[in-house]
């Protein structure tokens, strides 16, 4: 390292300026060989020469684009080091993190507009999956009542990366648990029997495509279903009655694990 005045270079400092990096990452890169300063003052002050911005300024670009320390040291110190290579690779794998950080946004877009839609589907869509009764307008509703709530959250969540295929596959599944439903009322199927028991269970599991139910849940749903009167409307259009019917195997089956009705709440 040669002797040198202040005037002959720049202080770690004034580069650190320079260049916009860190004095922290300069001593770094001065302690592991990369780039160290040629001159030292009498005073003991190490300075980088024109030379020495040169090849910090390298460093930098290459640390830009994403290049590791030990592979820009390959492509500064070795004549025989494939230059373009190294950087047709570098471009490869930043053109897949953006391709990465493009899905990101379209997912998060997606979320977005689930969290402020609650459905993804064109009015048409939902028409045919739904059927003619479904009304394009109840997301909205639901959205502007239960907005708040964690299991609008989660309803969301689930929507957001959901196909027309996936919804008609839930639909399916409702209607398939709707008849059962109206097929156990007819059978004479009492509530608290096994039967009725196995009912309940399955609404809950075909309830949790939309988001965890719990028992204390279930019971204030039934409660609802008999007391509003869309959902009842619903209900008793496949049966008449189906609707009561309905609250009570829930009830029953709460009351077999310790819960009581007519006091469960939403939890």
């Amino acid at each position: 390292m040669s002797d040198a005045t202040d005037a002959d270079g720049l202080t770690v400092g004034q580069v650190s300026t320079r260049l916009g990096v860190t004095v922290r990452a300069l001593h770094h890169w001065d302690e592991i060989g990369l780039a160290r300063p040629s001159l030292r003052t009498a005073a003991g002050y190490r300075l980088y020469t024109a030379a020495d911005l040169e090849r910090l300024h390298r460093i930098v670009v290459y640390r830009e684009i994403g290049l590791g320390l030990d592979r820009i040291r390959v492509i500064l110190d070795d004549s025989s080091a494939d230059v373009p290579g190294a950087l047709r690779a570098q471009r490869a794998q930043v053109a897949e993190r953006i391709d990465r950080l493009q899905r990101l946004s379209a997912g998060l877009d997606r979320m977005i507009d689930a969290h402020e839609r609650g459905l993804l589907l064109t009015v048409e869509q939902q028409a045919a999956i739904f059927g003619p009764q479904w009304n394009p307008a109840w997301p909205a509703e639901a959205r502007q009542r239960y907005g708040d709530t964690t299991q609008w959250q989660q309803y969301a969540e689930r929507s957001a990366f959901r196909d027309p295929e996936e919804w008609q596959a839930i639909a399916d599944a409702v209607a398939d648990l709707d008849r059962a439903l109206g097929d156990a009322m007819d059978a004479g199927v009492t509530p608290g029997s096994p039967e009725a028991n196995q009912l309940v269970e399955w609404h809950r599991e075909v309830f949790a495509s939309y988001f965890p139910l719990t028992r204390q849940m279930q019971v204030c749903l039934g409660r609802m279903f008999a007391a509003d009167p869309g959902f009842a409307a619903h209900y008793d259009g496949i049966r008449a009655g189906l609707a009561t019917w309905f609250r009570r195997i829930v009830d029953a089956s709460a009351r077999s694990h310790g819960i009581d009705p007519d006091t469960a709440t939403w939890q």
